[in-house]
């Protein structure tokens, strides 16, 4: 993956283009608003698929999962043919431009336009445009307020906005190549994606194992008479959690770090931004129900349990009033039980024994979290556990933190392929 190794044209000038540099002698260079037409249709009636501006391209909306919407008032929403290019032009920083493969609407505030010129190859004008995007050379040329997403591209800026001109030819074969290059690239980054996955995936059931049969293979097994938990090493125990634990609502207070909930991570330290910093020291009043939290409890967030949300307390500070805090009643080892705890098999039992009509209203109070039953080895065993999974888990991460940086490896050449070729920087055709 050496760009270094393409040939180059023969010759080169300066374009007077600031974000294109040097072309191709025989490039040439025009404003948008010589080669494309900006076109506005307005619907004015319901019936039309409402089309998704995304960065994997334009999407129509789902309106039957929930996730997609039916436009409320056609009156101003605008039409999109077939063969339209349409851009979220109002986000430069999030947003994408794309040919339609659909016919539909999109929002009024979306640009839609086409291509007016017999001198530009569709395919190659998008790719300038994407790379625009990914590249933020519009973002240059924009107007707003970028910190709040509202980056935009007007439609002056657009209109003068100046794009290469290679030969006919030539603009087909850098598409064609790109799209050769691409799919392959892209192959590359979905086997590397989908091997992170299996290592995932393996971490969990070396997690789920371990925490249910123990780390001797050849120890003795019982029945725990309990069908989701199956047999268990004959000297571990079975507990209901108010064995184990006691709730514990000592209140915080101002000095002590806040800490959360999440059901992918644990128990740790909230980041808040420089806003909601200020809110809370402004609003530190509205603290003074969160509850005590010390190293060796396990809370969990009553709201989220059915998800996961529980962890391991590793420093003294405070949770939300809809956390429950959990202290363990003798010696335990309180990261075993947030490993046990996040098993799908545990997650599944506190969903059970969560009250609420629906997901998102469901909670797992003290009384129903106190009954759940609870797997119990030595205290020994317990952090025997926890650092065998935690030595086996940095190797998995280790090998995930690899392919990771092979994908953005990847990616960058990607994009720094598309950009070279399609600026002339090298010759592909």
């Amino acid at each position: 993956m050496n760009i270094a190794a393409y040939p180059k044209y023969d010759g080169y000038k300066d374009s007077g283009v600031e974000w294109l540099g040097n072309v191709p002698d025989v490039w040439g260079t025009k404003k948008l608003k010589f080669v494309t037409q900006i076109v506005k249709r307005i619907a004015g009636h319901e019936g039309p698929d409402v089309l998704s501006i995304t960065q994997q391209g334009i999407k129509v909306k789902d309106i039957t999962s929930g996730e997609g919407q039916l436009a409320e008032n056609y009156s101003n929403y605008q039409l999109v043919n077939r063969g339209d290019f349409a851009m979220n032009h109002m986000d430069l920083l999030t947003g994408y431009v794309d040919i339609s493969q659909f016919d539909g609407v999109v929002s009024p505030d979306y640009r839609v336009f086409r291509r007016t010129s017999d001198e530009l190859d569709d395919r190659y004008l998008l790719l300038i445009f994407q790379i625009g995007y990914k590249q933020r050379i519009f973002f240059r040329y924009g107007q707003g307020v970028s910190l709040l997403g509202r980056w935009r591209f007007p439609a002056e800026n657009f209109k003068e906005f100046q794009v290469p001109i290679p030969p006919l030819q030539e603009q087909r074969a850098i598409a064609t190549f790109l799209d050769e290059k691409c799919t392959k690239l892209d192959a590359a980054v979905r086997i590397k994606e989908e091997q992170i996955a299996l290592l995932r995936e393996r971490r969990q059931i070396l997690i789920q194992q371990t925490v249910t049969r123990g780390l001797n293979p050849a120890a003795p097994m019982k029945d725990s008479r309990i069908d989701w938990i199956g047999q268990i090493p004959a000297h571990w125990e079975v507990r209901r959690n108010f064995v184990l634990f006691r709730e514990m609502k000592v209140s915080g207070h101002a000095d002590l770090p806040v800490l959360s909930v999440s059901i992918h991570s644990g128990v740790s330290s909230e980041e808040l931004s420089d806003e909601e910093n200020i809110r809370s020291i402004i609003k530190i009043e509205d603290r003074t129900t969160y509850k005590e939290v010390r190293p060796g409890d396990v809370a969990y967030n009553m709201m989220r349990a059915w998800q996961g949300g529980i962890g391991a307390v590793s420093v003294h500070g405070m949770v939300s009033p809809a956390y429950v805090v959990a202290r363990p009643r003798s010696a335990l080892a309180a990261d075993y039980f947030e490993l046990l705890y996040r098993c799908p098999a545990f997650i599944r039992q506190m969903d059970a024994g969560s009250k609420g009509i629906t997901d998102f209203r469901k909670r797992l109070y003290w009384d129903d979290f106190k009954n759940l039953l609870t797997l119990v080895p030595p205290r020994d065993e317990q952090l025997e556990i926890v650092q065998h999974i935690a030595d086996v888990s940095k190797k998995i991460e280790d090998a995930i933190s690899i392919k990771q940086d092979q994908i953005a490896a990847l990616k960058e050449y990607k994009t720094s392929l598309i950009n070279a070729a399609v600026t002339g920087k090298i010759k592909v055709a």
